[in-house]
């Protein structure tokens, strides 16, 4: 199962940890899988990509035992098994280990106590827990995974790329081998930023050239290319390719992932836009090098390191943040009041960086997440929404913002992660804001349906929004923006010149500007 080493003590291929075969799952007249077959070897790092709706969420789902599958087989070294009968004790048993996106760890627990959930406390003679015993185990753990922590921290003060690894050891420490299995990561750099995914990246593949199995839904392509030795994507609820080795290429994976042929030919970017009158957006503070100045169709990006306070700016700008020496003007009236309420009534609106946290309600539909900023217009009799026209509107929303869900009465929550952002844009949009501030618009999204993004953000510039975006990807900042600001530590440095409009120039420019603020503090 672990695969065998050769005279040099390094691992060769062995048979296969994981085979689904035939996996099928329809729900109502719409198949959600059909007939997949995918195969998880020993050792390496198995991506697992696809657009929105193409069943990747569902065949993590059968794999874990939550969703019961119509058809098919899954096949490991205790033989094959139908995979309609696969439970979550029975994906514990054949040993698949899964830290989903939003892992269940408890920040406010030491690293010891979290490692201790799930497993069991170590407990003395009378049956109250070993505290010395439980720090021993924990450190074990650390070392066993390479995680610099103490087990007496809280896992809070640690780094969210740590926290991730934390979990991941949760996961993995009962295995019956030091690397039996398939661990299972959905989505796990999400809420990562860059330096953390580099963090994240090298953890993984070094529990991989240790012997580790990993299946990992990314929608990054770049994580792909650094680390992943196979491929399979999905579209539609079919395999339609698998690659490996040197045939994982960024423009195979796009074309695979899209169904389309990538156009290779560079998006220039029109950087001049027509602009008359006092700005849409003016930030200014003491502090600042330059005022924040973005014009009406203007898509402003905000670059900078890790901590340069690019969302606390945003944020400022809402009134979800205190705004300190930070004076926010809309279309040249001073919004004084830390209120958002006060901000969407000057038509700003704010899509935030932490979506199932701070965006979506998620115990509701997806119409009630449409209608959620001006739902007393859907007030009836004594008050009562009018439910019918709450969903006719949202019906109408789905079809002009092409949000893919079989009806607007699911929950948000049952929809994919780029169709929950349109959802979002969508609740802002239907009214046409003066002023759309984004904090990672594609974060865990697709290609697709970043594409798809793009043009509604564009669309909304078009017809006279002002545009701020924050993104940790220089490549997106150069792909939707007209300009680009750099940030550091909560100062608005400069705005970049044309010929720096590209990766390398933003990431010169943010350098810059950090070490100008170190060497002014």
């Amino acid at each position: 199962m672990d695969g065998r080493p050769d005279h040099t003590g390094a691992l060769v291929p062995g048979p296969g940890v994981l085979s689904a075969r035939g996996v099928s799952k329809q729900f109502g007249g719409v198949k959600a899988l059909d007939a997949v077959d995918v195969d998880i070897r020993p050792a390496e790092v198995h991506a697992l990509l696809g657009g929105n709706g193409s069943g990747k969420s569902t065949f993590i789902k059968i794999l874990a035992g939550v969703e019961r599958a119509d058809a098919g087989d899954l096949v490991t070294s205790e033989g094959s098994q139908p995979a309609s009968s696969q439970t979550p004790e029975r994906a514990r048993l054949i040993g698949l280990h899964f830290v989903h996106q939003h892992s269940s760890v408890f920040p406010d627990l030491t690293v010891a106590e979290n490692l201790a959930i799930g497993h069991g406390f170590e407990r003395g003679p009378l049956g109250r827990i070993h505290w010395r015993d439980q720090r021993r185990r924990a450190l074990l753990l650390l070392e066993r995974f390479d995680i610099d922590a103490s087990p007496n921290q809280v896992l809070g003060e640690l780094s969210s790329a740590k926290q991730m690894m934390v979990a991941i050891a949760r996961a993995l420490q009962d295995q019956h081998g030091a690397h039996s299995g398939v661990l299972v990561l959905d989505e796990p750099t999400a809420s990562l930023h860059s330096d953390e995914v580099d963090h994240l990246l090298d953890a993984l593949s070094a529990y991989a050239a240790q012997g580790q199995s990993i299946l990992m839904v990314t929608h990054r392509l770049s994580e792909v290319l650094r680390i992943a030795s196979t491929a399979t994507i999905f579209r539609d609820g079919h395999v339609v390719e698998r690659l490996a080795g040197d045939d994982i290429k960024h423009d195979a994976l796009v074309t695979a992932i899209t169904g389309d042929v990538l156009n290779t030919e560079v998006r220039t970017v029109e950087r001049t836009i027509e602009v008359s009158g006092p700005p849409v957006l003016e930030v200014t503070a003491p502090r600042f090098r330059e005022p924040l100045h973005v014009q009406a169709g203007e898509i402003v990006g905000l670059a900078g390191l890790l901590g340069s306070g690019r969302t606390r700016l945003l944020r400022q700008v809402y009134g979800a943040t205190p705004r300190d020496d930070v004076t926010v003007r809309v279309n040249g009236h001073e919004l004084v009041v830390n209120d958002p309420f006060e901000a969407v009534r000057q038509g700003v609106a704010l899509v935030p960086e932490d979506r199932p946290r701070d965006a979506l309600f998620r115990d509701h539909s997806v119409a009630r997440n449409l209608s959620m900023p001006r739902i007393r217009q859907y007030a009836g009799f004594l008050g009562r929404v009018d439910g019918e026209a709450e969903k006719q509107r949202a019906r109408e929303l789905v079809t002009s913002f092409g949000i893919k869900t079989a009806s607007v009465d699911l929950p948000i929550s049952a929809l994919s992660g780029g169709n929950q952002q349109k959802v979002v844009l969508a609740r802002w949009l239907q009214y046409g804001p003066t002023l759309l501030l984004l904090d990672e618009p594609t974060q865990g999204v697709d290609v697709g349906a970043r594409r798809e993004i793009y043009s509604l953000v564009r669309a909304a510039a078009d017809a006279g929004a002002a545009v701020v975006v924050v993104s940790s990807e220089f490549e997106e900042l150069v792909e939707l923006c007209t300009s680009i600001v750099t940030v550091s530590q909560g100062r608005v440095f400069r705005r970049l010149s044309p010929d720096e409009f590209h990766e390398d120039g933003i990431a010169r420019a943010v350098y810059q500007a950090d070490s100008a603020q170190e060497e002014a503090a």
